[in-house]
């Protein structure tokens, strides 16, 4: 038996549920020679603000027990870059785009959707909610429900394509930002991103990274993602949600799927190895085979609870 791979994030259908996290894999191009973009699912593009960024000053990365820390600072090459130079080649190449959206006020959002929907090749879009909202003294858009809602309904605006929420595991009350993500028009929320973590050089006795805190990912946050994406499916049963956190392997992808994912996405584990989006989605192509499932959607939801 083959099993049937296809899926669907609310009314995007996808080849396969494996999907390339948002600043892991580059703009879609980047590592094509060891895993080529189009036999994936999709990818989700790094993030894009309206002009380039250079990001925060070395060191940003450091690895930790069963995973790593990043304070990259969003670095990009600005949406423009994006949609002349990378974006033909992708839609070429039949790949599913995700564009990762972010900037520090509602309009700087926009401009970069707006930018993208004059190009070909787009098929959806994530926001990136875990930013500072500079108008509101810093605090990141997912913190603050009110907030959330207005800038979704503000991107939901420039657009009538799918339209995904990224939601931030730091966020005081997740579910409650989850309906206001829904509440402001999102068709989908993706979750979780990286926890805010430290690592400490005992000897400098520094923090490893130059900005001191960075977002933890990895094998280390997935009890923590798979709990926090059953609570949100939970609570909002019919909203379609894609999983993210310490994906490694093919029963990785099985058990998001049961917490209620329809799709994922695969991030740190490219860090170590380029080809790992693939390996993963022929794990999953066995798994299911010997489990007899059918088809992927058989998995979706389907957790038993006590």
């Amino acid at each position: 038996m083959t099993p049937d791979l296809r899926t669907a994030v609310g009314d995007l259908r996808l080849a396969n549920p494996v999907l390339t996290a948002s600043g892991t894999f580059g703009y879609g191009l980047d590592l094509e020679d060891l895993c080529p973009p189009e036999r994936l699912g999709g990818i989700v593009t790094k993030g894009l603000s309206p002009l380039s960024r250079r990001g925060n000053q070395p060191p940003r990365i450091a690895e930790t027990a069963a995973g790593m820390l990043n304070a990259i600072g969003l670095q990009n090459i600005g949406v423009e870059a994006f949609c002349s130079d990378v974006l033909p080649e992708l839609r070429r190449r039949s790949v599913t785009v995700v564009v990762n959206v972010f900037g520090e006020s509602p309009a700087a959002y926009r401009e970069v959707i707006a930018r993208c929907e004059r190009a070909a090749g787009v098929a959806a879009y994530e926001l990136n909610v875990s930013c500072p909202n500079v108008s509101a003294g810093g605090i990141e858009f997912g913190h603050r429900p009110a907030a959330l809602a207005s800038l979704t309904a503000a991107c939901r605006a420039e657009t009538g394509k799918p339209l995904w929420v990224k939601l931030s595991p730091n966020a005081p009350d997740l579910v409650g930002t989850a309906q206001a993500a829904v509440d402001g028009g999102a068709d989908a929320l993706s979750l979780i991103n990286t926890l805010r973590a430290l690592a400490i050089d005992a000897v400098a006795r520094r923090p490893v990274l130059q900005r001191g805190y960075g977002g933890l990912s990895g094998p280390a946050i997935k009890p923590v993602a798979l709990r926090m994406l059953w609570e949100v499916h939970r609570a909002l049963p019919s909203v379609p949600l894609v999983g993210i956190g310490g994906i490694e392997t093919g029963q990785d992808v099985a058990e998001f799927l049961l917490a209620g994912a329809s799709a994922v996405q695969v991030g740190t584990a490219v860090f170590r190895d380029p080809a790992a989006p693939l390996r993963i989605l022929g794990e999953l192509e066995r798994f299911c085979a010997a489990q007899g499932v059918a088809a992927v959607g058989e998995l979706i939801g389907g957790l038993q609870w006590l």
